[in-house]
């Protein structure tokens, strides 16, 4: 039997151009690695939002920035470019990179966001886990988010998974055998626990039938969880306001349809008879739920994709 090969036919690093200066700088040694990428599943648009987020500060910098022309198909995942009357503008270029970011507090941390690459995964895996080492990081944190059949009038769920178990024991009770569509982010955790590297990746629930749009709070509870998990304080507040403002326009299209009533009402039925009895610990005290089984698990997630991706 083959075994896989460990090294690289191409260089992993020619895959990124870095910051010299503060690439070798002593301040970034030891940080708390977040990393989210856009393109796979993202449901609710968490990712989406959770980077925009912590990308809108006044003390971003960047680190390293990925070759997008070697990590992404353009013509299955075209850019976005304006056209305004007689000219192009706004050419939404992709981006990839890795940043330097401050908390609420002033403590440091890292952000890998972006797309997630089309190609070159492996090659990709051994950039990031060559910085993970030569930065020395301290825990690798990923997110990413599924539809599930829950209902948002209970708090999100999460699955945790990683090589922390201090992290997942008491908080993702929920431990199935499935098989799931894989992203590059899991493609990450097993070549960061292959290299004894700390990791833990948080899969954020959001109802199914609000998948398709951007739903805040799962957000919200995305950056709890990451927080949580690398002691910052993660930015919530416009987020919080925002998914005020969305329940309540949620609540008025439930109002007005009995069918939607009835769909949300046996959801909640459900739910409360899979939590009735049950006691957790977890990170976020408000977070008591359990979750569906795999097989239901596997089905909403390839729904999902098949919606988002119904070439492929």
């Amino acid at each position: 039997m083959l075994e896989r090969i460990s090294g690289s036919l191409l260089d992993p690093e020619s895959l990124y151009a870095s910051n010299i200066e503060l690439f070798n700088s002593p301040d970034l040694r030891g940080l708390n690695l977040l990393m989210g990428f856009t393109g796979f599943a993202d449901a609710g648009h968490v990712v989406k939002q959770i980077n925009a987020e912590l990308l809108d500060s006044q003390d971003v910098q960047p680190v390293a920035v990925f070759d997008a022309d070697q990590l992404i198909d353009y013509r299955s995942r075209r850019p976005h470019v304006s056209f305004v009357e007689d000219h192009l503008q706004d050419y939404q270029e992709p981006r990839l990179a890795l940043y330097r970011l401050v908390d609420g507090l002033g403590s440091p941390f890292l952000l890998l966001a972006g797309f997630e690459p089309d190609l070159q995964w492996e090659r990709f895996a051994r950039s990031v886990v060559g910085i993970v080492e030569k930065l020395d990081v301290n825990l690798v944190a990923w997110i990413h988010s599924i539809p599930m059949p829950v209902p948002h009038t209970r708090p999100v769920g999460v699955t945790v998974h990683g090589n922390r178990p201090e992290l997942i024991e008491g908080i993702s009770v929920w431990k199935p055998t499935v098989e799931v569509p894989a992203a590059v982010g899991h493609i990450l955790e097993l070549r960061l626990t292959e290299a004894e590297r700390n990791v833990a990746g948080y899969v954020i629930h959001v109802p199914h039938y609000l998948a398709d749009a951007e739903y805040p709070p799962a957000a919200v509870a995305g950056l709890e969880y990451l927080g949580a998990a690398t002691s910052l304080m993660l930015p919530t507040d416009r987020l919080r306001e925002s998914g005020r403002d969305v329940s309540r326009q949620i609540a008025e299209q439930i109002e007005s349809s009995e069918d939607v009533q009835e769909v949300v009402a046996r959801l909640e039925t459900r739910y409360d008879e899979k939590a009735e009895g049950t006691v957790r610990r977890s990170l976020l005290a408000h977070d008591n739920d359990q979750l569906p089984d795999g097989d239901e698990l596997g089905a909403a997630v390839e729904a999902y994709l098949a919606r988002e991706n119904p070439g492929s």
